[in-house]
């Protein structure tokens, strides 16, 4: 018997999007093995990634359309799953317009089905409602990238460079948990003499692998910021020549940093002047050095502003558009950089070009065939999209995404949900928002299907089909191209991947994001492709185009070449603690599970080590409201409550809860998450709201009381 060959692919979760080979075996099913050849893991793969294959199981996932009957999902028929969605669509388009039909797609979807789900959008409904859950992960990272440097990459560098710098700051990231192949590279920084400094209110698996870790309160992270330019100012350690040549408004993001002198810096934050002065003296001395931001200083109702804030702080100091140094974002979902990229955004269009540019709607639309005036305007932003099912959204249809656990104010956003006349999902498995479905539709997964993604770093990578999917599964594209069908459209929806990306390519040619040089062929052949990767003009002579893996070293991608410092000062959170709710909640990820949990709650190993939700409670806390750990709390915030076990840690700030997000339920944490928007990337403040905790069996004990502690919160 010859061997049976393994297909190598790429991971199905997070945005390293590490190198894995599949391997069929004799009696049934998939083995998930190391691919050691992809830099960015050589082998290394978490929980997650090692158990994938285990959602691959038929046991597992939808294997048949379902059709709600008598108030029921029951299975049936693509024919007539598909019939359903076309009619009710288009009927609801027909009676209350185009805007009454909402998209909202995911950042797990691949490069292919992102551009084809705003192209129907577009083209078929002729909506402008469609926005997508990547609106929750990185916005305001590219918000401020884009304003900042005139493009938005999450990282301008590949993580190779990063043991090679001479300092990093980490700012609201919990690698260790939420990317721990990436890990690696830190410890190699350090091993190499340089230093890495955390900032984030819990002492994390992450931080505390750091020289220097910094506490602040969440919601202070803009202070914070300010805080060290105003020291790197005072100690005299600006790059005046670099700020001369390479950027514009410093003298006014100068005073702005200014007036958050240390102290005052130090009672916004909880961080020590001390500590404020050892940061500035790490990050200064060597000759290179990084800032890392993740969904901490991002995801704030002034999350903008924030990494904005982070982004002067490289400017001033020469840390930009220079080797192994720089501003980044660690984007989190596996596809969340592609899918934001190529049209699933409200105000986007493929390539990274906006929706209300005269030009690049003209492009586009030469592309789709259309005439540019048919085009929709930009929509809302994905929670204003959610709030607005219901009332002048009647149907929504839905790929890849479970709001109703993963959303602000999460417990609103179902009965928006539940409000609508006719919601279509279109999932691997029967998630909470599913269930809510009048119509599911089971599609293939990541090694059921080739195409490619955006990793982190703008590594453009290929998945590849490496087994068959179950009978009865087809692929988002086939669902789009039969809907399309249905409704009038019978060209511009193909169902290969390959034809749907070729496409994509010249939709991005010229655009900020330009994949048209990059092709199948020659990411089979390479471990990725760096975008911008333009296509050589028919006369040129040269040989394709390399790709980009390092950004902004000549120029940066604005007009005049510069970079742009923006003046900000700190502002308070939408929600502050007060006497009724005088602690702060704040979110994130446990190492075992991945965002809503709708497929990572199906693998058994995962399961066993992260069971269920819990809260994370600073000991003296506990102590004030008698919980012992494992006791059953209540967190109760403005807009609904959740329990769930205490664990008591001195690892977290003592006026600061902690729940992770992966769980429906009574302990869904985004039952409490305030959904107050940055004002630029529309952003909902998940980071930080106002709580109370109690005892699940004792209420009348809580954080409420007594006042003396009330007012002696905010102990660094």
């Amino acid at each position: 018997m010859e061997p049976i060959a393994s297909t190598p692919t790429h991971c199905p979760y997070c945005a390293l999007q590490c190198g894995m080979n599949i391997m069929p075996l004799p009696q049934g099913g998939v083995e998930v093995t190391e691919r050691t050849d992809f830099p960015v893991n050589r082998g290394a793969l978490c929980g997650k990634g090692r158990t994938a294959a285990e959602v691959l199981s038929p046991a597992v996932r939808l294997t048949s359309p379902l059709v709600r009957s008598g108030g029921r999902l029951a299975e049936a028929g693509w024919p007539e799953a598909l019939d359903r969605i076309a009619e009710r669509l288009g009927t609801i388009r027909q009676e209350h317009g185009a805007d009454a039909v909402g998209v909202f797609g995911g950042g797990g979807l691949t490069n292919e089905k992102a551009y084809t789900l705003g192209k129907f959008a577009r083209v078929v409904l002729g909506t402008s409602q469609i926005d997508y859950n990547g609106r929750f992960c990185m916005s305001s990272a590219a918000a401020a990238g884009t304003r900042a440097f005139g493009l938005d990459r999450g990282l301008p560098f590949p993580l190779e460079d990063i043991p090679k710098t001479g300092c990093v700051i980490l700012v609201g990231s919990n690698l260790a948990e939420t990317m721990p192949p990436s890990l690696r590279f830190f410890t190699e920084l350090r091993e190499n003499g340089g230093t890495l400094i955390v900032v984030d209110p819990r002492r994390t698996r992450t931080a505390e692998q750091a020289d220097l870790h910094l506490a602040p309160r969440p919601g202070t992270d803009l202070a914070l910021a300010l805080g060290l330019l105003h020291l790197v100012v005072a100690e005299g350690r600006t790059d005046e020549e670099y700020i001369r040549e390479r950027t514009t408004g410093w003298e006014q993001a100068r005073a702005a940093a200014m007036a958050h002198w240390p102290e005052h810096v130090e009672r916004i934050t909880g961080v020590s002047v001390p500590q404020l002065r050892e940061a500035v003296r790490l990050f200064c001395e060597p000759e290179s050095a990084m800032v890392l931001t993740a969904r901490g200083p991002e995801q704030q109702s002034k999350g903008t502003d924030t990494v904005g804030a982070w982004i002067n702080l490289c400017l001033a100091t020469g840390r930009a558009g220079r080797p192994l140094s720089g501003y980044g974002c660690l984007t989190g979902q596996g596809n969340g950089q592609g899918g934001r990229e190529h049209g699933q955004k409200a105000d986007q269009l493929p390539g990274y070009r906006k929706l209300d540019d005269p030009a690049a709607r003209a492009h586009v639309a030469g592309v789709w065939g259309v005439d540019p005036d048919t085009l929709p305007g930009p929509g809302r932003s994905a929670y204003e999209l959610l709030d607005a099912l219901g009332t002048d959204i009647r149907a929504l249809l839905l790929m890849g995404s479970n709001p109703v656990v993963s959303a602000p104010r999460a417990a609103h956003v179902e009965e928006r949900i539940k409000s609508l006349d006719f919601l279509a999902v279109c999932d691997v498995v029967l998630s909470e928002t599913a269930e809510l479905a009048d119509v599911v539709l089971p599609v293939t997964q990541w090694a059921e299907e080739s195409g490619t993604t955006t990793s982190l770093e703008g590594r453009v990578l290929l998945r590849r089909r490496a087994v068959t999917p179950p009978p009865g599964v087809h692929s988002d594209l086939y669902v789009l191209h039969e809907l399309a069908a249905r409704l009038g459209v019978e060209k511009g929806f193909p169902t290969e991947p390959e034809e749907a990306f070729d496409e994509l390519r010249r939709a991005s040619a010229g655009g900020p994001a330009d994949y048209s040089g990059i092709t199948y062929g020659r990411l089979a052949r390479e471990n990725g492709v760096f975008w911008p990767c333009p296509e050589p003009a028919e006369d040129a002579t040269d040989e394709a185009h390399p790709g980009t893996p390092r950004l902004f070293l000549d120029r940066f991608a604005t007009d005049d070449g510069r970079a742009r410092f923006v003046a900000v000062a700190h502002r308070a959170t939408a929600e502050e603690p007060d006497a009724e709710y005088p602690l702060l909640l704040t979110t994130g990820r446990v190492v075992a599970q991945y965002q809503s949990g709708a497929q990572t709650r199906r693998v058994t190993e995962l399961n066993a080590a992260a069971p269920g939700p819990f809260v994370e409670l600073h000991p003296r806390l506990a102590a004030r409201i008698g919980a012992a750990d494992g006791d059953p709390v209540t967190v109760t915030s403005r807009r609904g409550r959740a329990t769930a076990p205490a664990r008591i840690t001195s690892a977290i700030r003592p006026d600061t809860v902690f729940m992770p997000f992966h769980w429906p339920g009574e302990g869904r944490a985004n039952t409490l998450t305030n959904p107050a928007l940055d004002p630029t990337s529309r952003m909902p403040e998940f980071k930080s709201c106002a709580v109370r905790v109690e005892t699940a069996a004792s209420p009348g004990t809580s954080s409420r009381t007594p006042a003396a502690a009330r007012q002696g919160a905010r102990p660094t």
